[in-house]
């Protein structure tokens, strides 16, 4: 399967505003729309749309965020399967990706992404992959969870 993270552009930017969420996932995530546009003011976002073959199957957006402690944080901040390609694996298969992608990126010791507490299918995902909680709270009252990057994970 060719697979591929891209960068969001003026060519690929209408078909990843195709890109929907099921509904009873509505409350868990912002639509690509909020998503693109929020990278449009903060340009420490970065969108991408994840690829099966040609055809647009997902979106993730991430970037590095100073923390309190002065240090940065990178954060895998939106990350979702269109509705209609869910069910068959792509989950997982481009989480391992993004993960891989991000270490690769940014040499980061830790990834963070943040969850609503009833959002059981992404938790039990983000568990299977060494996300834990830390007891943060997140500014939208979200629970963060962190991985720990080893360097046997980015394989």
């Amino acid at each position: 399967m060719f697979t591929e993270i891209r960068d969001i552009t003026a060519l690929n930017k209408e078909e990843i505003l195709t890109l929907r969420i099921a509904d009873n996932q509505q409350n868990f995530i912002e639509s690509t729309d909020q998503c693109l546009a929020e990278a449009k003011i903060d340009k420490r976002f970065i969108p991408v749309g994840l690829y099966r073959g040609n055809t647009a199957v997902g979106f993730a957006m991430y970037g590095m965020f100073p923390h309190v402690d002065n240090s940065e944080r990178v954060w895998l901040d939106r990350y979702f399967i269109d509705e209609r390609y869910q069910h068959k694996g792509l989950g997982k298969y481009f989480l391992q990706k993004l993960i891989n992608h991000l270490v690769a990126t940014y040499g980061c010791q830790n990834i963070y992404l943040s969850v609503y507490d009833d959002n059981l299918a992404a938790i039990q995902l983000y568990k299977k992959f060494g996300f834990i909680f830390n007891g943060e709270l997140d500014d939208k009252g979200e629970k963060v969870m962190v991985k720990e990057v080893h360097d046997h994970d980015n394989h």
